[in-house]
C-alpha cells in the first residue's frame, strides 16, 4: 500500500516549484490532495497534475495572510473529508534587500507570509487534528533560517521563527498524538531562482559539496517521509536538506 494512502493533505504554495512536487509526489503516494495557492489557474492546472497521476486532488484559491479565507479553506476541507492529516506549510516569498536598504514594506510582507501565513494555517487545523487524536504539521524552513543569508534579514527572521514554531509546537501537540517538523532546503532549482544571474547560480553551486542545486522533487521526497508512518517517532525536527552545504 501507498505510505499516504487516502490521508487528507492540504499544501500551500502548490501550484509551482516545491509545493507542487510535493502535491505531485503525494499524489504518487496515494494521498487525497488539497492544493492551495494564490491564483485559480495555476492550481486548476496543478489539480489536473495530480489527477493525471491517479489521485484525488482539489483546489483552493489561497492567500494565506487572510485568515477569515484560511478559515473557509479548512472549513471546507473537512466539510468534505471529514479531516485533515497532513498540512505542508510550504507557501513563502523573498524580498532582498540589505538591512540598511530594506524596506518597512519589504519586511512586514515576508513576514507576514511567511510567518503569519504560517501560524494562520497550522492553528486553523490543529484543533482538527487534536481531535482526530493524529496528524502531521510539516513547515517550510530553510538553510537561510539556520545559518543566515546576505540582504536576508526578512526571510532570514521569518525561517527562524518557522523553526521556533516547530519546536514549540512538538511539545505542544505531540502528547495529542500530533508530530510537527520542518524541512530546511538549500539551493533549490525553483521559479524563484528565476532573477538570479548565472554567474551566481554558478558560485552557489560551488558552495555545495554535490557541485549542483537541489532539484524540487527531492524536497518533496523528505516531507513525503515526514508525513507517512514510516516517521512516527519523528517530532520537533529541522532536517536540512542542502546536498551538504553547511558541512
Amino acid at each position: 500500500m501507498s505510505r499516504l494512502h487516502n490521508k487528507v493533505c492540504l499544501i500551500t504554495g502548490a501550484a509551482q516549484g516545491i509545493g507542487l512536487a510535493t502535491a505531485e509526489t503525494f499524489a504518487r503516494e496515494g494521498a487525497i490532495v488539497v492544493l492551495a495557492d494564490l491564483k485559480p489557474e495555476p492550481v486548476a492546472e496543478a489539480v489536473r497534475r495530480c489527477q493525471a497521476l491517479g489521485a484525488r486532488a482539489e483546489g483552493h484559491a489561497l492567500d494565506v495572510t487572510d485568515r477569515a479565507r484560511v478559515d473557509a479553506v479548512v472549513e471546507e476541507v473537512l466539510a468534505r473529508h471529514g479531516r485533515i492529516d497532513v498540512l505542508v506549510n510550504n507557501a513563502g516569498i523573498t524580498q532582498d534587500a540589505r538591512l540598511q536598504k530594506m524596506t518597512l514594506e519589504q519586511f512586514d510582507r515576508v513576514i507576514d507570509v511567511n510567518l503569519r501565513g504560517v501560524f494562520h494555517c497550522a492553528q486553523r487545523v490543529a484543533d482538527a487534528m487534536v481531535q482526530q487524536g493524529s496528524g502531521v504539521i510539516l513547515n517550510a524552513s530553510s538553510v537561510v533560517g539556520i545559518y543566515g543569508n546576505y540582504g536576508q534579514t526578512n526571510y532570514a527572521a521569518s525561517k527562524f521563527g518557522v523553526i521556533g514554531f516547530t519546536k514549540t509546537w512538538a511539545r505542544e501537540l505531540g502528547p495529542k498524538g500530533v508530530r510537527v517538523n520542518a524541512v530546511a532546503p538549500g539551493f533549490i532549482e525553483t521559479p524563484i531562482l528565476g532573477t538570479i544571474p548565472d554567474k551566481v547560480i554558478a558560485e552557489m553551486q560551488q558552495r555545495v559539496p554535490l557541485r549542483r542545486l537541489g532539484r524540487p522533487e527531492e524536497i518533496a521526497s523528505v516531507y513525503a517521509f515526514l508525513a507517512s508512518d514510516d516517521a512516527s517517532y519523528v517530532n520537533g525536527a529541522v532536517i536540512e536538506v542542502s546536498g551538504g552545504m553547511s558541512v
